[in-house]
């Protein structure tokens, strides 16, 4: 095994445990495959079809988290195959440089949302119990739950087509939306995250095999390595305590935000 392939199996493994911890892979990845002398190019559609493995891997690891989350994941898989497929388009059809320059915006926008997840949700209760009741209250509850569904299977979709046809940082972004849908351990918004995004990953992956130059060797290893680490991760969220972990991402996110805008 070459040097390259070494070096970019054990980048793997550090972009599986950052992406199913932090949700941010490709910070390690693709600079990784970059370093390796891939073209820009061929170096985004190897990193798709890599971080793949990342899914594998966490959903392996997070067996425990997605114990009767199958209706929920069911609804956001759907929507991030739908923006997988439509970011994979994107992607073979259209030149990239517009959209990444909103890329580190995205990003930044995400950790901020992340950081800020608190203050959001204490402010939307406030909004909430000001609200004029209606007639029904078991009404209202129905169709609360029916919008509030919606507009988070479209926060997926859209997170699907940014997924598919780049992807850098879409983890953070898809953890920070999530993590406002409703109250619950981190380690559950992080796996039912990983999984959401692995689908819009595995869509473009799948368009990009046949579409696309891949760096086979280059992908196998970055893969096999990504498996290793996303299976680890979820160990990691499993123990960590949930506000300093939170911060942690979310500062991750914003130097990710900053490495993107600058290079």
């Amino acid at each position: 095994m070459s040097a390259e392939l070494v070096w970019l199996l054990l980048a793997g493994i550090g972009a599986g445990l950052t992406g199913s911890v932090a949700g941010l892979a490709s910070l390690v990845s693709y600079p990784s495959l970059l370093a390796a002398g891939l073209p820009p190019v061929v170096a985004n559609v190897t990193n798709t079809v890599a971080m793949f493995g990342v899914t594998g891997g966490t959903i392996a690891g997070s067996r425990r988290e997605l114990r009767g989350q199958g209706r929920r994941i069911a609804w956001l898989a759907l929507a991030s195959f739908l923006g997988g497929a439509v970011g994979a388009a994107l992607l073979l059809t259209t030149p990239a440089e517009a959209f990444e320059t909103v890329v580190p915006w995205l990003v930044g926008a995400g950790a901020i949302l992340l950081l800020l997840r608190d203050r959001i949700r204490v402010w939307a209760a406030t909004l909430a119990a000001t609200r004029t009741p209606r007639r029904d209250p078991l009404d209202d509850d129905r169709r609360r739950t029916v919008g509030r569904g919606f507009a988070w299977g479209v926060a997926v979709f859209v997170l699907g087509i940014y997924g598919g046809y780049f992807g850098a940082g879409v983890g953070i972004i898809a953890l920070a939306v999530l993590v406002l849908e409703r109250a619950e351990a981190l380690a559950i918004t992080n796996a039912v995250k990983n999984v959401a995004t692995g689908v819009a990953n595995g869509t473009a992956a799948i368009a990009y095999v046949f579409f696309a130059p891949v760096d086979w060797p280059a992908a196998v290893a970055l893969g096999v390595g990504a498996m290793l680490g996303g299976f680890l991760g979820p160990a990691i969220v499993r123990v960590a305590p949930e506000r300093p972990l939170r911060w942690l991402v979310g500062l991750a996110g914003l130097g990710l935000a900053l490495h993107l805008a600058t290079t």
